[in-house]
């Protein structure tokens, strides 16, 4: 006979059932074994006090977390021309800054599943907050460039940990909605970092107060995480407590044999290549394009950042929701709906973006409206793909499954995009300088009359504005390949569920319990002797 699940309080009567002899009653169960709870596992259970403020917590981190990562995006022209250096070693800053975020994040991941998450968690924001603050007095790009580095150690801790957190407080629906509320923060973050770094620089005069913002506001993070923040125990929102840890090796293996998770990450990646290209030079190729139009050539890069950081923030506010909300609706019709909705929404954004690119030097609120659209498609993914993650990963590597996901997508993604862009872009430079290329440059141009004066600065912001543009122009068929990712996951999305529904881990071996010690010890009375041999998990 299978193995039963048994459910809280209902142990006897659930085991008599089988046995065809039910009883009147049967008394509660206090045993430590996994019971599953029905109205946890429904989703319907009340969302308590603590939980709520939890998950606020948690939301304000990834929030300054975000605006710490893309402030220097706000400020980039004014770092560059500070440290006179070109696009490829401006792309380097958050190129090594996510080099260093996606080494740490295996190692706070393993830690994640195994130790305290509270003070793992609060180790890291300590740490980032302490390096951005000391970062921003250096002069010296090489050690400015050694501190943004270290600001990735700090915040891979947070981000492989967080979302695991949320998902042991809760379960369908309600997880779903509380991680649209967790990955809502991130354009949102994101679009305040712009706007917080060049206000911040223009108010006082320097750059490096851009950078002073969020350590004051991680301090605080790191008193609300070590003295309010509740942690859950792994697995207790689906009913699991004091599971048992395969070993590392163990939790990698599984999670390479789980097409869903490998699919979603390859097609996840394709949305951080192209967020991090699109993060990092939004805000400077509708500057170099606004110079170039006429009445705008004294456009600043602070006001362009600003703007880009609305629309960032705008599209977020839509998007994440949006994805969340069309999950939650079609899932109960469309099994499949995550991955699918994911893969519509790079459809969508892909086309937009590259209009958005390719008319920058021709016409302003169109391309803001371009681009706004583009970045709200793509901001359908973020709350869908960490819910996929959670429901195709037990609870006990799931820390181990974010971390890898993290590194998988920095490293073929958002970790070596800005960096790409940018060397692809002073590449593009020498050789409309030596006019290698000057056929394509003119095909590109002459709508907008702009080679009328072909030599002086006129000339070099069109080269500076044509190559960063053919460079970024990569992200829109990148997009197209994470569509493609995503179709896959979807044939495999429902049977993935179930594995991971239907693993009980922490259950390793059984022992058989005589049906006649169970109603004895119960005193509930019975005709007959049974003497059924009932596999229960021995914990």
């Amino acid at each position: 006979m299978p193995t039963q699940v048994l459910h809280s309080n209902n142990t006897v009567k659930t085991v008599l059932q089988i046995m065809n002899a039910e009883p009147s009653s049967a008394p509660n169960n206090h045993s430590q074994q996994h019971l599953m709870n029905d109205e946890t596992v429904s989703g319907r259970s009340p969302i308590t006090g603590r939980q709520k403020i939890t998950v606020v917590i948690l939301c304000f981190v990834n929030l300054i977390n975000y605006m710490d990562r893309y402030t220097i995006a706000g400020i980039l022209a004014d770092i560059q021309h500070q440290f006179k250096i070109g696009d490829d070693k401006g792309g380097l800053l958050q190129t090594a800054f996510v080099i260093s975020y996606m080494i740490c994040a295996p190692v706070f991941g393993y830690l994640g599943d195994r130790y305290n998450r509270k003070y793992i968690m609060a180790f890291g924001v300590f740490l980032w907050s302490l390096t951005t603050f000391v970062g921003s007095y250096m002069n010296e790009y090489y050690l400015f460039l050694f501190f943004r580095s270290l600001v990735g150690v700090g915040e891979a801790s947070y981000s492989t940990i967080a979302p695991t957190i949320i998902s042991d407080m809760f379960v369908k629906d309600v997880r779903s909605k509380m991680l649209a509320l967790f990955y809502f923060a991130i354009p949102v973050g994101s679009g305040l970092g712009y706007i917080i770094g060049s206000e911040t620089a223009r108010i006082l005069g320097s750059w490096h107060w851009g950078l002073r913002v969020t350590p004051v506001l991680g301090m605080l993070a790191v008193l609300l995480i070590m003295f309010v923040m509740e942690e859950p125990e792994r697995g207790q929102s689906e009913g699991y407590s004091h599971l048992t840890t395969t070993s590392w090796t163990e939790d990698i293996q599984l999670l390479c044999r789980n097409r869903s998770f490998m699919l979603s990450t390859a097609g996840f990646t394709c949305v951080a290549f192209v967020t991090g290209s699109l993060a990092w030079w939004g805000p400077q190729i509708m500057w170099s394009g606004l110079k170039m139009q006429e009445g705008y050539e004294d456009v600043t890069i602070n006001s362009v950042s600003l703007n880009f950081g609305i629309i960032a923030m705008a599209a977020g506010l839509i998007g994440v929701p949006l994805g969340s909300y069309l999950a939650q609706r079609l899932k109960v019709h469309y099994p499949k709906a995550d991955p699918l909705i994911c893969a519509g929404g790079l459809l969508i954004s892909a086309p937009l973006l590259f209009l958005g690119l390719a008319l920058a030097d021709k016409y302003n609120y169109l391309v803001l409206v371009l681009i706004f659209f583009g970045q709200v498609s793509l901001n359908l993914n973020w709350s869908i793909v960490a819910d996929i993650l959670l429901y195709v990963v037990s609870p006990t590597r799931r820390s181990t499954a974010e971390a890898f996901q993290i590194l998988f997508s920095h490293a073929f993604g958002d970790a070596g995009s800005p960096y790409l862009i940018g060397v692809i872009s002073e590449i593009l430079k020498k050789l409309f300088a030596k006019g290698t290329i000057p056929l394509l440059l003119a095909s590109m141009s002459l709508a907008s009359n702009n080679l009328q004066a072909s030599s002086g600065d006129k000339q070099d912001n069109i080269n500076n504005f044509h190559s960063l543009q053919y460079a970024l122009f990569i992200t829109s068929f990148v997009e197209v390949l994470g569509a493609m990712f995503f179709f896959f996951t979807a044939s495999y999305i429902v049977k993935d569920k179930e594995l991971a529904e239907t693993e009980t881990p922490g259950w390793p071996s059984y022992t058989p319990i005589i049906m006649d010690q169970i109603l004895f010890k119960t005193g509930i009375p019975w005709t007959k002797h049974v003497c059924t041999v009932i596999p229960i998990p021995v914990l």
